[in-house]
């Protein structure tokens, strides 16, 4: 069954339907009554509020885009203060966006039930880094769940709802990178189709302040018979076990095919934590009472393992002595991967299990691992990540590196997160010097910009991309432009929040339910801040290098905007040109142009030819953005219209 609106909204308790992490999650919210949805795009659970704002209208609800996390929580906990069900849904990332109001919650209390959806990236797959969220539901005193299979998913996102109207707190839901996007059969259940009309009841209002930090402890307090009786803390396996192991959220599933690999389960038992915080420690003292040796196997960091020995440590007394093997002890490997060293997988699991129980174990059988040093050593080229063909970032940083360096004055590019973050890569020729979170590459400039009158002579440049701008880029200018800081801030406007999937920002005049909503044109926000204002096309690369050069020149505060649509919107509607290379006037090395386009320029459609000893275009890959061609020394690449292809710049 595929996940259309039908799926969405069908009432058809007990049938089953294949769904991801994400839509499951959906679905729960649905099931539940939500009526109040807002976000900001963020993989990997961006899908979550699409499969909401595909039913919106159907299902008399609200669902948002919003322009930062902090907004988007605030937004949804109008919706909660009003008395309707409301969800709100971020990644690790965003959360320390909104962080600051998500700590003032607790203190004032909800009404109608408020979900957070916060989505780790073990491994970093999608992220700048690894962030264990389930650390930052302690301080903030909100209650926390996680998941362990889709399935899951949607019973939790359900059950939190009704827990967080219980308690009048909010409640937070981990979901990880491999429960988001994995797919299992979920069963449906009842919608709930109540529609209460929202209205705020200013008394006795919901004001945070100190005084209120005891009445929140009292409300966690209250869950703890909660999720001492919850059925998300099962234990299974033998009553006196050799080996204990706590897992929660998908690692729970990778003990479970560990067990069963290894053929254990006469001597080993799991212990599912899946009700986080507060901890529950009834259903995990009654284990610790039959284990003698127990085995954490969790996601990113440690918690599980911290919580239990904290646990274990104020019950010494009673529990007697209990090896806990884990992270801290070594006995779970750190595992260092390309860009993550947090992520569990089943062989990993298995291996700790072995381990534990003193089996051999080998994750590649030794007969295949003989077959596999038998094979021929083939090497393989090297692929990293590359901007789409006719990506107009490629254009901006060959532009932006062009005129640093004719500049001559040692300048440097600050970056920021999104697409353009790979500004950082060959694909970006090494353009930008820092990627750190979102809008603090024009943060940074603000300070170095500030530097000048100290001494600082290179010249300062900020990236930052459309959505960005909006969504954090929009303080530290105006910071800058009160301060005085001298920078150059170039905004990448591609008209979309290209790297998520697509999804409107405030200058699209699109909200997330396809509605047309005023638009703000970058242009006009940084004109009414009265700061010089350069619009340019990327496309147009020595235009581009020019307008940078002389904006150098000049100093002070300045903003170039190049506009030129995503290449992947522009390619719905057929490439806009035709672009191929001539043969007689392609003369290879011999030009001097040391194959500029496939080594230099880095676009995947420019392919060099070996056998013929010139430059190639794959006419399935080009966007047709023609931008090879202006830069080609000898004019051997032509660029022809295709018939009805329309100009795609914003």
């Amino acid at each position: 069954m595929t996940t259309t609106s039908f799926t969405w909204n069908l009432d058809a308790p007990g049938r089953r339907c294949m769904l991801s992490g994400n839509e499951a999650a959906a679905r729960g919210a649905i099931e539940a009554g939500v009526r109040v949805v807002a976000s900001y795009p963020g993989s990997p659970s961006v899908q979550v509020l699409e499969c909401l704002a595909a039913v919106a209208r159907e299902r008399e609800m609200y669902a948002e885009w919003s322009i930062n996390e902090k907004v988007a929580l605030e937004v949804a906990a109008a919706g909660s203060l009003a008395g309707l069900r409301a969800l709100s849904i971020m990644k690790a990332d965003g959360l320390n966006v909104a962080l600051d109001f998500l700590t003032t919650l607790p203190l004032s209390g909800i009404r109608g039930g408020l979900v957070l959806i916060v989505s780790d990236d073990p491994g970093a797959h999608s992220s700048v880094k690894e962030e264990d969220t389930r650390y930052i539901a302690v301080p903030a005193h909100v209650p926390l769940l996680e998941p362990a299979t889709p399935e899951d998913t949607r019973d939790m996102l359900a059950w939190a709802f009704e827990l967080s109207e219980s308690c009048s707190l909010p409640v937070m839901v981990r979901l990880v990178t491999r429960i988001c996007h994995a797919r299992g059969n979920v069963a449906l259940k009842p919608i709930r189709n109540e529609r209460p009309r929202p209205r705020f009841d200013p008394e006795p209002g919901f004001i945070t302040a100190a005084r209120f930090h005891g009445r929140t402890h009292e409300r966690l307090q209250s869950l703890e018979p909660v999720f001492a009786a919850s059925p998300f803390n099962p234990y299974a396996g033998p009553v006196n076990p050799e080996l204990t192991i706590v897992a929660s959220g998908v690692s729970h599933s990778y003990a479970l095919e560990a067990v069963e690999r290894l053929g254990v389960g006469d001597r080993a038992g799991i212990l599912r934590v899946g009700t986080l915080w507060p901890f529950p420690e009834t259903p995990v003292l009654a284990v610790l009472q039959r284990s003698r040796r127990v085995l954490f196997l969790e996601e990113i960091e440690p918690f599980l393992e911290e919580q239990t020995k904290i646990a274990a440590a104020e019950h010494a007394a009673t529990l007697g002595p209990i090896e806990f093997l884990g992270r801290r002890s070594g006995h779970v490997p750190w595992v260092q991967k390309a860009r993550g060293m947090g992520e569990m997988d089943p062989d990993i699991a298995t291996q700790a299990v072995a381990a534990a129980l003193d089996i051999p174990f080998a994750a590649v059988p030794p007969e295949l691992a003989a077959r596999r040093a038998a094979l021929p050593d083939l090497p393989m080229p090297v692929r990293q990540p590359s901007f789409c063909a006719g990506c107009p970032h490629r254009a901006s940083y060959w532009a932006i590196k062009t005129a640093l360096a004719l500049d001559g004055r040692q300048g440097f590019a600050l970056g920021d997160i999104g697409c353009y973050a790979l500004g950082v890569m060959p694909t970006g020729y090494h353009t930008i010097r820092t990627v750190h979170s979102m809008g603090s590459g024009v943060g940074l400039a603000s300070g170095f910009g500030k530097l000048h009158a100290m001494g600082l002579d290179q010249p300062v440049v900020a990236v930052i991309g459309d959505s960005t701008f909006y969504h954090s880029g929009i303080a530290p200018l105006i910071n800058a432009k009160t301060t005085g800081a001298d920078y150059l801030c170039i905004v990448l406007d591609n008209g979309t929040t290209a790297m998520t999937g697509h999804q409107p920002h405030p200058g699209c005049g699109m909200n997330a339910m396809g509605d047309p909503t005023a638009a703000l044109p970058i242009a006009d926000f940084v004109r009414k801040l009265e700061i010089p204002l350069t619009v340019g096309d990327p496309y147009d690369v020595h235009g581009t290098v020019a307008a940078i050069l002389k904006l150098l020149e000049r100093g002070g505060l300045q903003v170039l905007l190049l506009q030129r649509a995503c290449s992947l919107q522009a390619l719905k509607g057929g490439g806009l040109n035709r672009v191929h290379v001539d043969p007689e006037r392609c003369r290879g090395d011999a030009c001097g142009c040391s194959r500029l386009c496939s080594r230099v320029f880095a676009c995947p459609a420019n392919i060099w030819d070996e056998a013929a000893g010139r430059a190639t275009i794959d006419e399935v890959l080009c966007a047709g953005c023609g931008v090879c061609a202006a830069l080609c020394p000898q004019g051997a690449i032509v660029v022809e219209p295709r018939e009805g292809a329309q100009d795609a710049a914003p």
